[in-house]
Order: C-alpha cells, then sequence, then structure tokens
C-alpha cells in the first residue's frame, strides 16, 4: 500500500466509542434478530473490543479459556447474524471475527496469502471520496445500487515475505 497516496495505514484501536455505547447498539441490534445479549455474547463483544485486529475464534478461546469453543462459535453466529460481528474470510485455515464497522470505524484490510493474517487500516476521507464515486459509477454501469464498500488488500506480510 505504500505506493498508493492518499493512505495511511495505521492501528483503529483502541476504539472510540465507549464500552457503554458499544453494549447498547449491540444489544439493539440483537433485539431486532430476536436475541438476548447474553453474558458470553457480552464477553465475546468485550474480547473482540480490546482485540487490535480481526481474531480466530481460537484465539478468542485464548484470551477468554472459560468459553466453550463450541458455544464461541454458536454465540459469534448470533453476533454476526445481528450484524454486530464481521467475518472475515481470508486463505488461511480459519476464517476471522471483528466488531462490525458500524459499531467501530471504516477501514479495509490487508490480508496475509500464506499465514491468513489480517491487519486493519485506514485511507484519507479524500482518498474514501474519490474511491466511493469511482465505485458508484463503476456499479451504475452494472445497474447495481451500492451502499458501501470494504476492501480486501491480498499480499504478503511481512513475516512471511522475510521467510
Amino acid at each position: 500500500m505504500s505506493g498508493v497516496s492518499g493512505s495511511r495505514i495505521r492501528p483503529l484501536y483502541p476504539r472510540a466509542m465507549p464500552s457503554e455505547q458499544l453494549h447498547e447498539l449491540v444489544s439493539m441490534r440483537l433485539r431486532q434478530a430476536g436475541q438476548r445479549y447474553t453474558d458470553k455474547r457480552r464477553s465475546l463483544v468485550d474480547i473482540l473490543a480490546e482485540c487490535e485486529r480481526p481474531v480466530t475464534i481460537h484465539q478468542i478461546i485464548e484470551r477468554e479459556p472459560s468459553i466453550p469453543q463450541s458455544s464461541a462459535y454458536r454465540n459469534i453466529s448470533v453476533l454476526e447474524d445481528a450484524r454486530a460481528v464481521t467475518r472475515i474470510v481470508t486463505s488461511g485455515d480459519y476464517a476471522r471475527f471483528e466488531l462490525a464497522q458500524e459499531l467501530t470505524e471504516h477501514h479495509h484490510h490487508l490480508i496475509c496469502t500464506i499465514c491468513g493474517e489480517v491487519s486493519d487500516f485506514t485511507l484519507t476521507s479524500a482518498f474514501e471520496d474519490d474511491l466511493d464515486k469511482r465505485l458508484e459509477k463503476a456499479s451504475r454501469e452494472q445497474g447495481f445500487a451500492a451502499r458501501d464498500h470494504r476492501l480486501d488488500v491480498l499480499g504478503t506480510c511481512a513475516r512471511c515475505d522475510s521467510a
């Protein structure tokens, strides 16, 4: 991404949204989906809010061993259905999960095609505005009504590139 003018790669965390507000929004999304905000789901949201990048279920369980793997998968799925969590599919063995960007900040992903590691990055407002205009034009030409965009950049992370 270093060749893209107007980009800035930086961590997005710590989250700007206060914890209370985050939990209220997740609770509302779950209610709208006909689900309850259980202690396990709250714990998963807290873990995802603390993580500096999208994480696997295995990484979640490492952080909170009291959550059984089957429970983690089931509850992440419910949070995903309620649009509180987003699944990032990589070339690695495991999907990674993060809080939905509506609960954090609009961002994009750098995905290593060797190890599957995912890093978040943001672009400047001017770059995002230009990208939105170009994507909207391309969408219209295809008869598609675009509402938002996600950008996943595939490549090799520094660790895998030096191996």
